[in-house]
């Protein structure tokens, strides 16, 4: 087996190096600016260039922290983003392996499913799951003979709904990831557990589940980049965040700091702080997968 060299080591830097500039432009200057901006008191007289700037320093921050109800609304968001996390792995995952048992035609019909899902806009997907709820006209309290009954004035089933809608147009790409990493494991490694006489869920637990972990990886990252920075799905479903801001999460709660109350230089603050979380999450959990030797 050959060993790899400083020198391609250093190939490989030469050939990443145009993506690496081209993520620099694309995010590295917009976030700057967000910084740059959650350090002053930048409101709409700054905007409008009726007052000058006013350098404020980290004092955005520790108004947001000593905040109780961004702590609410940050508890709400990782709760949040957790169920969707969970259940998009689990939904997508489930129909994976069922898309590798079934004939050809229902596994077309499941992708062409699927991609359908994935393929819907999200302010469409988000009206019409509106509408299949709709307290009145609604075709799920038709079914279920309630009519009248609101599935968006209770703040957990606000969110439960809101959260079903995000696994649905998020499930197609841990299907398809997990369907094609199952199709890549070598047959005569399945053949070998069945000749040991390993049973489905041993196989499944003890061969499959560690041959796909890099995948899993990704798509689980992936999962909780997208899921905590949901804005879309809740602002327009829940009418801007439920009665009374129940049903808020950062990205909601940083839009109406910034847009509807003016207060952009905390509505960056809020911006600064989602960054950093994901930054911290996604770097912790792959250091603790490089601890136990599973990292990619």
């Amino acid at each position: 087996m050959m060993r790899a060299t400083k020198g391609d080591g250093r190939i490989a830097y030469a050939y990443l190096a145009p993506a690496l500039l081209v993520l620099v432009g694309l995010m590295g200057y917009p976030i700057y600016q967000l910084v740059l901006i959650s350090l002053y008191d930048y409101g709409q007289e700054q905007v409008s260039g009726g007052a000058p700037l006013t350098f404020l320093g980290l004092q955005n921050y520790a108004t947001l922290l000593s905040d109780a109800k961004f702590w609410t609304v940050l508890g709400q968001t990782v709760g949040f983003a957790a169920v969707c996390v969970l259940g998009t792995l689990l939904v997508g995952g489930a129909l994976a392996v069922l898309a590798t048992r079934v004939r050809t035609w229902a596994r077309t019909l499941l992708f062409l499913a699927a991609l359908g899902a994935w393929a819907t806009p999200t302010v469409a997907g988000s009206t019409i799951w509106l509408f299949l709820f709709d307290a009145n006209f609604g075709f799920v309290n038709e079914l279920l003979g309630s009519t009248g009954f609101s599935w968006t004035y209770d703040r957990w089933l606000a969110f439960g709904l809101v959260a079903a809608q995000v696994i649905w147009c998020s499930f197609p790409f841990v299907m398809v990831t997990l369907y094609a990493g199952i199709k890549a494991i070598p047959g005569e490694v399945l053949e070998a557990a069945a000749l040991d006489g390993a049973s489905a869920l041993r196989t499944a637990r003890s061969v499959i589940l560690p041959l796909l972990r890099p995948l899993l990886i990704v798509v689980t990252i992936q999962s909780i980049i997208w899921d905590f920075k949901v804005f879309t799905q809740i602002y327009i479903m829940t009418n801007g965040g439920g009665i009374a801001g129940r049903n808020l999460v950062l990205n909601v709660y940083a839009y109406q700091q910034a847009f509807a109350a003016s207060e952009y230089g905390l509505g960056a603050t809020i911006g600064v702080v989602m960054t950093a979380l994901l930054l911290v999450i996604t770097l912790g959990y792959l250091r603790a997968l490089r601890k136990s030797g599973e990292a990619l």
